[in-house]
């Protein structure tokens, strides 16, 4: 079995899977917050290096401000409660988006679990914060021009992305049986293989995980090449 060496997770249906059980959509956010806990250590333990969650996108503040509210004060309260876990287990976490717009106590909560998990090295976890593809590339434009370069080559442009170092994506997961990529990593996602799985996040399982990884062994990455 092919490992693919990046991941990423568009971690979709919470608020569905809770509304059909006839629960508060602040329920499918719990149920889901655990799962993307878990998912953390299956890839690690499947091999993946890099693993990128969708946690909250540019897009996103478009909800009702108290769902946000509490998706908000449940990350921060995670990643308090989990810093120690994830620091034993190898866990290196990064924060990815345009974190200067989250409320403070987020935002040095997110610096704080960056810092202490710095030099683990069994899995490197991207958790795409106030995220938006467009926004990525857009912040990277206004940086270059700030920094007045003049000839900008990929090499150098990806200098200037939220995570600099962060290989191309490989496999891209989206659950609840939707099919788009929903402005996530567009720049990292140019020859990433597509699988969609039909359930709700919360619903998502290992099993589910290997299964992914089983079908993006069998195809075959070309990247714009002609078949052998």
């Amino acid at each position: 079995m092919t490992v693919p060496r990046h991941v990423g997770i568009i971690m979709d249906g919470n608020g569905r899977w809770a509304r059909h059980r006839g629960l508060p959509r602040v329920e499918g956010h719990r149920r889901g917050a655990r799962v993307a806990e878990d998912v953390i250590y299956w890839a690690r333990d499947l091999g993946i290096e890099y693993l990128t969650l969708f946690t909250f996108s540019t897009e996103n503040w478009a909800r009702p401000r108290r769902e946000i509210e509490f998706l908000f004060e449940m990350l921060k309260r995670r990643i308090t409660e989990k810093k120690e876990e994830l620091v034993s287990e190898g866990v290196k976490v990064v924060f990815a988006g345009r974190l200067e717009d989250l409320p403070e106590d987020l935002y040095n909560a997110c610096i704080d679990l960056m810092e202490a998990t710095k030099e683990n090295r069994r899995i490197t976890v991207i958790s795409a914060l106030n995220y938006g593809g467009r926004s990525e590339i857009l912040d990277a434009v206004r940086r270059i021009i700030k920094e007045k370069l003049e000839h900008v080559d990929e090499e150098i442009f990806r200098r200037f992305l939220y995570v600099p170092d962060l290989p191309d994506l490989d496999l891209i997961i989206r659950t609840s049986g939707e099919y788009r990529l929903s402005n996530f990593m567009l720049w990292h996602s140019a020859y990433a293989e597509l699988l969609i799985i039909d359930k709700y996040w919360p619903e998502f399982t290992k099993e589910d995980l290997i299964f992914a990884i089983e079908e993006y062994s069998r195809r075959e990455r070309r990247f714009g090449k002609v078949q052998a």
